[in-house]
């Protein structure tokens, strides 16, 4: 079954909509057989995630019966689940992010989708070029990691 990959550039409308990549959306629509997605803040980067309905509900299962007193899962809680807005793609393949999430993930108006297996990010691309530059990351450290994990 196809899942999410690639990096694609875009420029936000003035409205504030994304052409999600026909690559994308035709995995939207043949693996999880429904338009509804759900967009947020990520956790720990400033950047925006997208879920399918599917790996939405997935997520909610896993934090459903943590400790919610918790600091990490009320941190989570709090930047994820409550910046989360259900949103559709329209008959263009568009979606509308929401302006309180470009306020705070993007600066201008050119972003990267980047498909990620079970979601999509959506990065400033300013600050995605910066975080992909591999000369600003401990290239050692990082491919010991992934040998550890078996990568």
């Amino acid at each position: 079954m196809p899942s999410f990959t690639g990096t694609y550039y875009y420029t936000l409308d003035p409205k504030g909509r994304i052409i999600l990549p026909a690559r994308l959306r035709e995995v939207v629509f043949t693996k999880y057989n429904n338009p509804k997605l759900f967009i947020t803040n990520a956790p720990f980067d400033k950047c925006l995630h997208l879920y399918p309905l599917a790996e939405w509900n997935v997520l909610e299962e896993k934090l459903k019966d943590k400790p919610k007193t918790d600091r990490s899962i009320q941190f989570f809680m709090r930047r994820v689940f409550a910046s989360a807005v259900e949103c559709e793609l329209d008959k263009h393949g568009r979606l509308m992010v929401p302006y309180e999430l470009r306020q705070n993930a993007f600066s201008g108006e050119d972003v990267v989708i980047v498909g990620l297996m079970d979601k999509i990010e959506i990065w400033d691309k300013a600050r995605w070029d910066a975080m992909i530059d591999p000369e600003k990351i401990d290239v050692d450290s990082y491919m010991k990691s992934l040998a550890e994990h078996g990568i």
